[in-house]
Formats: structure tokens, sequence, C-alpha cells
């Protein structure tokens, strides 16, 4: 790539400067002098110095090397100045379209800080893919992704395409720093990380031809085994496993390469790291018995109190994706979204972009209960009511707020979760995940005369059996389990029956040793929605011209009244994110005055989930409005098209596209 002149001004200026500071110049005299005397006295010099033999006694002497050395690495900074922290997460975009195609930056690296370099080294016997037909030419193949979380530090692989032996080549280099620093631990010692007990979280996505995302595998690589091994690195084959139902069945095998760098100095012996990984298990096991223990001895006090409460929707425990028990507070941990979320409706707004999915089950029968976790979620961008709700009771907590999960049913009677939050005066506000909806609640009074006004309810929710979050958990022991009637003052113990917070954190709590990986934190998005929407306005614009030529008609497009109605798209997403919407009035006076006297205008809004151009397009031609104005037939049919793409945290995006139409009307 071609640089500006004044780019290559100031390169040549920062080069000068540094080889002054190296003190280059006088060096390379001294060499070179050197070099002419050598010759002088030599029987074959002659007095004749070539540029090779200066350049080979440049090399000898080290000079080369140390200026390439200085070159490549960035200056270390004074010892007395503290470090600022380096984020670890590092995405890299699978979009064609989008992503860049310059070769990753090298990082410079710490040799003062430990890190663990775990190498991909290619995968095998996903046997699923033994047959995976070959793409339509022009036409991208399903791919596997690899995404990687440690200790806070999320990773992904390119994607490569689906095959019985999938080419996945792949480095991470992870950060093995102290807890809560944020920063590397200072050459820490192979005793100290011996101490480390977080594993490595592998999540394996499938993306099909059509776009759409299936999780595969969900491992946890216990990586301390690498602190045995004389050479600093270790090989293993690592096996993964199914997901749900399939948890028992293998889908395929990883050839992975450990290693520690630096090297530690001192080697660990096998038998120290299985004694630790074992005390590790026992406690973890004796914790989970005596909580299990617990919650036997909690739930029989619990249908004790009324005999209708067997009945009732309290789940203490839930499956996440491997099949594994654990209790549901343990998926909830207050998240917090930095700069990429401003307010919790943005928050709710923001996951309920997230694509709602049940979990599949290989034949009949009712549906599969998983709950995944928030790792395997956020890397497969869909999920089950569960994961929305959990997510979004996480980030309520981090933005301050007091929220719970919510177990019952809809007004269907179907199971189903939502979230709640308590104001200072008690006030309960339902937050829908998979809408982004609030809901204000005011409970009824059974015991009021029918001439009473009660408030009439506008949320989808008909009883509620228990509600948590990483630190509480009550059980509805109220005569009625109907919303409408329920109160939500966990101060009365007649009403709610609460957990012990203790026994909660000792399963849950901070200090606990993690029964799966920490909670990862958001991404930001690598979309250009600028880029986006300029693509996917100019494929609905063919695809709208295609459509009219099959049908005879011709198409003139009005860039001008396209862009009237961007205001209207923005304020649709404001109102979607806000409750509240501006701008209106400017909009329908911009729209009046383009549209001259005699012609009508018509116009259909409409948003979806993905960027897929032909898959919205089908989709708004199932819209009779949508069908008329693409098809309009007229004197002076002038049509319009605007889409405008609101990008959000984890590649999630609000994808508005309005269809219009002005013609001259007829009678």
């Amino acid at each position: 790539m071609a640089l500006p002149p004044e780019k290559i001004s100031e390169l040549r200026q920062i080069i000068h400067n540094k080889l002054t500071q190296m003190d280059v110049h006088s060096r390379i005299r001294d060499a070179v002098s050197e070099t002419m005397e050598e010759s002088r006295v030599s029987e074959r010099g002659g007095g004749a110095v070539g540029e090779e033999q200066v350049l080979e006694s440049l090399r000898q002497r080290g000079i080369i090397d140390e200026i390439l050395s200085e070159m490549s690495f960035e200056e270390e900074p004074p010892r007395d100045v503290r470090r600022p922290t380096k984020p670890a997460t590092h995405f890299v975009d699978r979009e064609d379209r989008i992503k860049t195609s310059t070769p990753a930056k090298k990082a410079a690296i710490d040799p003062t800080r430990r890190h663990l370099y775990l190498q991909v080294k290619g995968g095998k016997a996903f046997l699923e893919h033994l047959q995976e037909p070959e793409p339509l030419p022009g036409q991208v193949g399903p791919t596997f992704t690899l995404h990687v979380l440690f200790r806070g530090q999320r990773f992904r692989s390119k994607p490569v395409p689906c095959a019985c032996d999938p080419d996945i080549q792949e480095g991470f280099l992870l950060e093995l720093h102290s807890k809560g620093s944020g920063e590397a631990a200072q050459m820490a010692d192979s005793t100290s990380l011996l101490s480390l007990c977080d594993p490595v979280h592998m999540v394996l996505i499938k993306t099909d031809v059509a776009g759409d995302t299936a999780l595969l595998t969900s491992h946890y690589l216990e990586w301390r085994h690498v602190l045995a091994a004389q050479d600093g690195y270790t090989n293993t084959a690592v096996e993964l496993m199914g997901v749900g139902t399939e948890s028992k069945v293998p889908v395929g095998v990883l050839d992975i390469r450990l290693e520690i760098l630096p090297h530690p100095v001192h080697t660990l012996a096998p038998d120290v790291i299985t004694t630790q990984l074992n005390l590790e298990q026992s406690r973890r096991a004796e914790r989970e018995r005596l909580f299990l223990v617990y919650a036997k001895q909690w739930w029989r006090e619990f249908l004790q109190i009324r005999g209708t409460n067997s009945s009732r929707l309290v789940k203490i425990f839930a499956q996440d994706e491997n099949a594994t028990n654990r209790p549901v507070c343990s998926f909830v941990r207050p998240l917090q979204a930095g700069r990429l979320l401003d307010t919790p409706r943005q928050a709710a707004r923001f996951i309920s972009l997230l694509t709602y999915e049940k979990a599949s089950t290989v034949g009949g029968g009712p549906r599969a209960e998983q709950w995944c976790t928030m790792h395997a979620f956020l890397c497969r961008n869909k999920g089950d009511c569960e994961d929305h709700s959990v997510l979004l009771c996480s980030l309520l907590l981090g933005f301050g707020l007091d929220a719970y999960v919510c177990v019952g049913t809809k007004t269907n009677n179907t199971a189903h979760t939502w979230v709640l939050t308590l104001g200072m005066d008690g006030e309960a506000t339902f937050w829908e995940s998979l809408t982004g909806h609030r809901y204000s609640h005011q409970p009824i009074n059974p015991d009021d005369p029918p001439a009473v006004e009660q408030p009439r309810p506008q949320y989808p929710y008909r009883s509620v059996g228990c509600v948590f979050n990483h630190q509480v958990f009550y059980a509805n022991s109220q005569p009625t389990d109907a919303v409408e009637v329920c109160h939500f003052n966990f101060t009365d113990e007649s009403g709610w029956k609460a957990m012990s917070e203790e026994a909660i954190k000792s399963v849950c709590g901070e200090g606990t040793l993690p029964l799966g990986p920490v909670f990862p934190p958001l991404c930001a998005s690598l979309f250009d929605p600028g880029l986006l929407s300029a693509d996917l306005e100019l494929e609905l614009r063919v695809l709208v011209t295609e459509h009219r030529k099959d049908l005879g008609l011709t198409t003139v497009w009005d860039n001008e009244l396209s862009y009237l109605l961007t205001p209207a798209l923005a304020a649709y997403e404001q109102e979607r994110t806000t409750g509240q919407i501006s701008g209106n009035e400017e909009f329908q006076q911009a729209i009046r005055r383009a549209v001259p006297d005699g012609h009508t205008f018509k116009g259909f809004p409409i948003q979806f989930l993905h960027r897929n151009a032909r898959r919205a397009f089908a989709g708004c031609l199932r819209s009779p409005v949508c069908e008329e104005i693409v098809s309009c037939r007229g004197d002076h049919v002038r049509l319009a098209v605007r889409v405008r793409v609101f990008t959000y945290p984890e590649q999630a995006c609000a994808v508005w596209i309005m269809f219009a139409c002005k013609y001259r009307s007829i009678l």
C-alpha cells in the first residue's frame, strides 16, 4: 500500500531518530574503518572494499541484528511507569464484504510475563461431515469457527470449510494474569500457575450456507498438565463431545499443542499436578453434595407450606449445553458492557436482536430444555428464552438495577422466563428479553368488590413460580401463583420462601472454584453500518428491478425520495430502544414537499435480524402492502428504498428497510 509523502517523511524522521539514539552511525564508521584496514594488510585485498564485504562485517559484529531487533518491538516504558492494560479480546470478522485482507499484526510480547500459547494443528474424525457436498460455483459452503475463552480473554479462529478433517490451523496467545488485576502475572512460577484453576473454554460453531449457526461442541480444556512437560510444551488430542441430548456422542478430535511462554525454569512432577486436580475436584464435589442435600431439605419444607406448591415452576437446577446440572443462580453474574451499551433499555434492545430458537430434539415429545452458558450463547448468537433472560438480568445487574430472572408460564400456559426489576419504592417492572418490551406491574386485589376498577395487565405472563439472581433464590408461596395478583415483596416470608444466601454463595460465589469458565466480556461490533446499509440497499434495488422486469414493468428510482426515508427508519429504531418516537412531524413535512399535487405516496417499513438481501426481499413480498408498492403500476411511477443498519455488540444488527413509491393518481 502506497503511503502519502508526508507519512514517508514522518517515517524517515522516526527511523533517523532511532538510529541516532542507538549511535548506529558512529558504529558503522568504526566497522567500515576496521574493514578497510584489514583489507589493506590483507595480501589479496588491494585496498578495495566492496559493499558485500562491509555488510558481512556489520553482520558479524551483530549491528544489523540489533537494528532489526530494535525496529521490530515497541520501546520498553520506564520501570516506574504503570503499564496500561491492553485489551485481550480479539476477533476476526468472517464477513467477506467487511473483513480486511491485510495480515494480522504481530503482537509485542512482553518477555517478563507468562503466556499460554494454545495452537490448534488441525481436526480429524468429524464423521458427520464425511460426505459434505461441494458448494455451488460462487457460493460459500458451510464453515467451522472455533471460539476460545480464558480468564476474560476471547478469541475466535478464521472460518474453515466443513470437512471430515477440517484444516483448523490457529494459534491463541492467552495471558496468565492475576485475578482481578487485569494485568499479566509478573513471571509467575510453576507453583503459582498451578493455582490458576480456570479452564480454557472452547466452543465450535458451524455456519451453514444461509448464515444460520449451530452449536457443535462446548469443551473445557484443562491446560495445567503442560507444567509437567520437560520441554515446556505438550501435544494432545482433544476429543470433542456433542451438546444437549448428544452430549455423550463424539463430534470430532482436535490436535492441540500447549506451551508456556517463556518456559518455566522448574517443572512440576506429574503426581503434583494430578494431586492438585483431584483435590480441586473433591472440593467441588463436596460443595455440590452439600448444596444438593440442603436443596432437598429446602424443597421438602416448601411442599409442606401448601399442597399446590408441587405444581409450581420452581427451578433450582438446570442443564447446560453439556447436560450438566448446575444451580440456576450460577448462570447469572453482574456483567458490565463498558462503552458498548449506554442504558439498560439499550441493553434490552440488544438482547432482543439475538435470534430466538428453541433447543431441538431428535424425534417428537416435549421441547428439550437447555440453558447455555453465556459464552456458548454469545458465540452462537441465538438461543432460547432462558438464555436471553439470563443475559439481560446480568446486564441489568451490571447497570446497578435490582434484577431477577422469573420462571413461570405465559398466557398460553407454556413455560417461559423473563426479567423483573424492583425500584426503590418496590415498584415491579417486567422486561421481556425476546422483544425488549417493558411492562409495569400493578397487582390486583382479589378481595376488592366488583365495583372497584382493577388494573388491566398488559404483560403476556400467567404464573410465576420462582425468581433468582446470582445471590438469592425465592420460591413463590403465595396462595396463588397468578402474576396479576402476586406481590414481589421478597422480605415477606409468608409470600416467598428464600434459600440460604450462604448456601448459594458456596456454589456460586466469587471465591469458589469455577464450575465453568469465567463470564465473557461483550465484544464490539466489527461491522461498518454505513457500508452494510449501502450494500444491502444496492442488492435490494437489483432484486426489485428484476422482479418488476419479470412482471413486464420498468423501474425508475427516485434517489431523493429514498434519502428522505432515513429519518423514519431512525425514529423506528429509537422507539424500539427508548419507547419514545420523535421527528415524525419533520418526516411528514419532507414527504409532502417531495410528492407533487395529484400524486399518491405509499410506504412500507419492516425490520429484520439478518443481512441477507434475498431472504429479506422474499419476506417483504409476503406483505400485501409491500407487494403492492413493489409491483406498482400507473403514471409517473417512482420507486424508493432505504436501508438503515444499526449495529450492536456481538455482531447483532437491527436491519430496517423501507420501500416506498409515488405515482400520479388517475380517477
